[in-house]
């Protein structure tokens, strides 16, 4: 068996593969199961690496596994709970923007440097994970309707929205900061 066939990076292609169902339901109108599945995807993010570091587990696939099914679940996520109008797409603008900006910045690094190694930074995970619970409170808000979930999943547009865009600034002074450093900007590399 390879080696990055291992329990992580099972759970991590087990979200990649949850992540169609749940804009399925979320589409079709399915609350409560579109909540659970999501739920449960969740939870393997969380589990992946846990599992990785314990059972020093992690991989280059992984590596490049996980911030994929990430990606794909929330970007997925985000864009159905626009089409049905539940999200208003201001936010999904700036989500999707932000990791469109992330992504060409590392296709230029990638081109132009001999830098292939782009760790994820503290903004960036809490980006995802007010990502991650601003769905989880739309959803939630949907299937439960309750008043309280209203205000607070409205409050977490704002903040999903300036984490989003503060990890966004964040990994452009990064990237500078790299880039200035390597020489790459006289041309030197």
């Amino acid at each position: 068996m390879p080696k990055w066939v291992n329990l992580p990076n099972c759970l991590t292609l087990a979200r990649l593969a949850l992540t169609p169902f749940i804009i399925e339901d979320i589409l079709d109108g399915r609350a409560l199961a579109a909540f659970v599945l999501f739920f449960v995807a969740a939870w393997t993010d969380v589990l992946d690496g846990a599992a990785a570091r314990h059972f020093q587990a992690g991989t280059k696939a992984g590596a490049y596994l996980d911030p994929i099914a990430d990606k794909c679940l929330l970007s997925g996520v985000f864009l159905s709970l626009a089409a049905t109008h539940r999200v208003p797409w201001w936010v999904v603008g700036i989500v999707f923007g932000r990791d469109l900006y992330i992504l060409l910045a590392a296709l230029i690094m990638m081109r132009c440097t001999p830098i292939r190694n782009f760790p994820p930074s503290v903004w960036g995970k809490l980006s995802t994970f007010a990502q991650i619970a601003t769905v989880a409170l739309w959803m939630g808000r949907d299937l439960f309707q309750l008043e309280a979930l209203d205000a607070l999943s409205s409050a977490m547009l704002w903040v999903c929205a300036a984490l989003a865009i503060w990890s966004g600034l964040h990994y452009t002074w990064r990237g500078v900061r790299i880039w200035t450093m390597g020489g790459y900007i006289s041309g030197v590399h």
